[in-house]
């Protein structure tokens, strides 16, 4: 037995109910021994949030205990989809997901309903009990009825009498319920003619009933058009909608007709056979094998008669069969039937005047050289000027009358009098013939006399085609650019060439000429042409190739076209230097502005995009270079001795947009020129003694001369050499030309100061820088008295050249005078 509790004030506002499966309350501490059940009826498509039902207030638990109630879902997966439950309080709510009643329940009828069950356990474990919830899904006006096809058509035969009923079996479905389904049809617009019922059938589904409410005619209207519209019960309610489209079908309520019921001939007596009378006709409105009409002589006309005139059934066309005797009869009466499907015929009389001659009317006799059937001349376009079509022989004439003959319609042809036969005539050509200008002629072959006798003789000419036309190309050089780097398979152009030729010979095809590169593809049909792969303008900038049209004749005509492809240039390739970096030696104090190298750079891309400028990176403030040429150069001289090595960076960047750019290193290596003397260290100066003790033993190295030059190479090579001295014997001294070491190389007899003047000089090219230095030795025990030393430093002093001018890499020297010479110096 259920019972319904009294819904909270959440509950009340989105219409929930709970009915719960129990009366008695319970203690919380009772042990329960089976599953309790509670029902909530919610709507579908409830937001996310809203209030469902509080469990364990529907279970009359008191929360006071201790330890307090949890709840638990079981069916974690509905739990994340449907609803969430407050593991505390055992509230229930709906989740993030919308519950739609047709996706949960899509079979579920009104009576049975939509459930979705969830199980609940009421822990811990001395309050254990398994809750089962059952959420009753109730329907929503959520969805609109819909017809399963967009436009329906119906057929309904224009005879249907009123009040005829047609089910539109094509009827709208709405997968809501009860009311919310679909409760009626109409009409947007029923013409007057039709109108709407529905009948319900045992299961409850409704069926739209065309009914026509007037009577109709197919020839005055064979078809309505209007909407069909399907309601549901909701509010407000909701609609469906499709094309009704009724077709009015034909039947045979119409009966031929003639146009004219009687015709009036006249014809001579002299008529030839197959002469035209009269062409009957007849009409019926009805359509198909309804509206077929053949036409036949009534059972009243003679049999004889019949076989005179012949009546074509299909047509109505009446022409002389043969030959007729004007003698016989002076008219005739032929009444001819129109017969239809179901209908009595319709009746016409053609009357024949009889005009009776004794030599005849002048008749226009043909005779055809040229193919003929049924007085239709055919001839090929290819046929020369004056190509003979036939002769017309005018017959029975008065000799008495005049007679003039002569041709009426328009076109390349002539008459003209056969040599000098009488009566003869000749029909021709005046030039050629083009199917594609004009491809049939209606000619008239006129004969009349001073009495005004005409008479006629039609002729048709047909012009039959020949393939002597070429298909023509609207553009016989097509030039086409296109950028590279395109997709593959990019459309290009579509090619177009004409043939007026008819039929096969009039139809094109298209090919690509044998020099064509296999990246062009062309389609024979359409001449879309299309290239295949994407292209570099770097690797071939124009293409050049030729495209056949050619029609399908015999024998085949064809034309050409003549096809550039020009590939645009994109910025995609970066300026590219000559070298991966650049090195360039540059003798020191180079003058300023000189150019130090030249950096060349290309750039594959043209135009802007090849333009290449070039700038420094670092160094600029030293250096710069010349963005057109790629020449570096120097500001200001430079100097080895202060910077012998600079490595810049260059940048070349194009002229695209975006910039493209590349980066290479430059080192500028400065070669040393022989700009520095050395520069003696030891000794300090010219003023300077060694004290050199009288036992010192030949051999002995006694002092060095030291010295450094700032150059680089040979030019910092140094020798040392004596070219001067004072004192002593020659040969006294010996000093090594690579180390500037001295040696004694014989016994100082003599106490005092011996004094040796060193130049020290260099290896450069293409003269040798050197300095000098005075080196003196004070030969004695003890230093005693520095000032008389002092005084002979200062004093001026005779020095003899020790040795023959300075060269290079020798052996050390010893005392052996080439040249003696006096010098007078003052030591410095």
């Amino acid at each position: 037995m259920f019972r319904s509790r009294c819904p909270s004030r959440r509950a009340r506002i989105w219409g929930i109910y709970i009915l719960i499966l129990y009366t008695t309350p319970l203690s919380c501490l009772a042990n329960f021994s089976q599953a309790k059940e509670l029902i909530y009826k919610i709507k579908e498509g409830l937001p996310k949030g809203t209030f469902i039902g509080a469990i364990g207030v529907d279970l009359n638990l008191d929360f006071t205990v201790e330890p307090p109630f949890l709840f638990s879902l079981t069916q974690k997966k509905v739990s994340e989809q449907y609803v969430n439950i407050n593991n505390t309080t055992g509230e229930l709510y709906t989740s993030s997901a919308e519950i739609d009643r047709e996706t949960l329940c899509p079979y579920s009828s009104e009576e049975q309903g939509c459930f979705l069950s969830l199980d609940v356990f009421v822990l811990p474990q001395q309050y254990f009990q398994l809750v089962k919830v059952k959420l009753l899904i109730e329907d929503l006006n959520d969805n609109r009825p819909k017809f399963p096809t967009d436009e329906i058509r119906m057929f309904v035969p224009e005879n249907t009498p009123v009040n005829a009923r047609f089910a539109v079996e094509l009827s709208a479905v709405d997968p809501d319920l009860g009311i919310y389904g679909v409760q009626t049809y109409w009409l947007v617009n029923d013409f007057g003619v039709f109108t709407l019922d529905v009948e319900e059938n045992d299961g409850g589904e409704l069926t739209p009933f065309l009914i026509v409410t007037d009577f109709l005619d197919r020839e005055t209207q064979d078809e309505y058009v209007t909407d069909i519209i399907a309601e549901d019960g909701g509010t407000p309610p909701l609609l469906g909608a499709a094309t009704l489209k009724i077709a009015i079908t034909d039947v045979n309520d119409n009966c031929p007709k003639f146009t004219e019921p009687q015709i009036n001939v006249t014809l001579h007596g002299n008529s030839s056979k197959g002469a035209h009378l009269a062409h009957l006709h007849a009409f019926d409105p009805d359509l198909g094998a309804n509206a077929q009409i053949s036409y036949a002589y009534s059972e009243r006309v003679p049999r004889d008669t019949r076989s005179l005139f012949h009546l074509d059934k299909i047509t109505g066309r009446i022409k002389l069969a043969r030959k007729i005797d004007s003698f016989t009869s002076t008219f005739y009466k032929l009444t001819v039937l129109a017969n239809g499907p179901g209908c009595i015929p319709a009746v016409a009389t053609v009357i024949v005047y009889l005009i009776k001659v004794v030599a005849g009317p002048p008749a226009v006799m043909p005779r055809y050289i040229a193919p003929e059937k049924d007085g239709v001349v055919t001839l090929k376009e290819s046929e020369p000027a004056f190509s003979p079509i036939a002769f017309f022989t005018i017959k029975n004439m008065d000799k008495s009358q005049r007679l003039d003959c002569y041709l009426e319609g328009s076109g390349p042809f002539r008459l003209v009098p056969y040599q000098q036969l009488e009566n003869e005539y000749l029909l021709e050509t005046t030039n050629t013939l083009d199917y594609e200008m004009t491809s049939e002629y209606e000619l008239i072959v006129v004969a009349n006399n001073t009495q005004g006798l005409v008479i006629k003789a039609f002729l048709k000419v047909q012009v039959l085609d020949e393939n002597d036309n070429a298909p023509v190309f609207q553009q016989s050089l097509v030039e086409i650019s296109i950028e590279e780097n395109n997709s593959p398979n990019t459309f290009l152009t579509q090619l177009q060439a004409s043939d007026p030729d008819s039929e096969s010979r009039g139809e094109v095809i298209y090919i690509l000429g044998g020099d064509t590169p296999g990246i062009f593809v062309v389609d024979r049909l359409t001449g879309v042409l299309t290239v295949a792969t994407s292209l570099d303008r770097e690797e071939k900038e124009k293409y050049r190739f030729i495209v056949r049209a050619v029609d399908q004749g015999t024998p085949r005509r064809e034309s050409v076209a003549t096809v550039v492809v020009t590939v645009l240039d994109r910025n995609d390739n970066s300026p590219r230097f000559i070298n991966k970096d650049f090195t360039f030696f540059v003798p020191e104090n180079f003058p300023g502005y000189g150019e130090i190298g030249v950096l060349s750079v290309t750039d594959a891309d043209t135009g802007r995009n090849g333009w290449v400028a070039l700038s420094i990176l670092n160094g600029s403030d030293i250096f710069m270079i010349d963005t057109g040429r790629g020449a570096l150069r120097a500001k200001i001289p430079l100097d080895r001795e202060q910077q012998g090595t600079y490595q810049l960076w260059i940048e070349a960047a194009d002229g695209g947009e975006p910039a493209l750019s590349s980066v290479t290193m430059v080192t500028v290596l400065l070669l040393d020129v022989n700009d520095n003397p050395p520069i003696v260290l030891f000794p300090q100066s010219n003023q300077s003694y060694m004290l050199v003790l009288p036992s010192t033993t030949p051999g002995t190295s006694i002092a060095e001369v030291y010295a450094v030059d700032k150059d680089t190479g040979m030019n910092a090579v140094i020798a040392y050499s004596i070219i001067k001295r004072k004192g002593g014997e020659p040969g006294s001294f010996a000093i090594d030309p690579q180390t500037g070491n001295i040696t004694l190389k014989r016994e100082l007899s003599n106490r005092g100061l011996y004094s040796l003047l060193v130049k020290v000089s260099d290896h450069g090219q293409p003269e040798p820088l050197y300095s000098m230095v005075m080196v003196n030795f004070f030969v004695n025990e003890t230093v005693s008295n520095e000032s008389y030393i002092q005084s002979l430093l200062t004093r001026d002093v005779d020095i003899e050249v020790e040795e023959k001018p300075w060269y290079i890499g020798i052996q050390p020297q010893t005392d052996h005078p080439i040249i003696m010479q006096k010098l007078s110096i003052r030591a410095s």
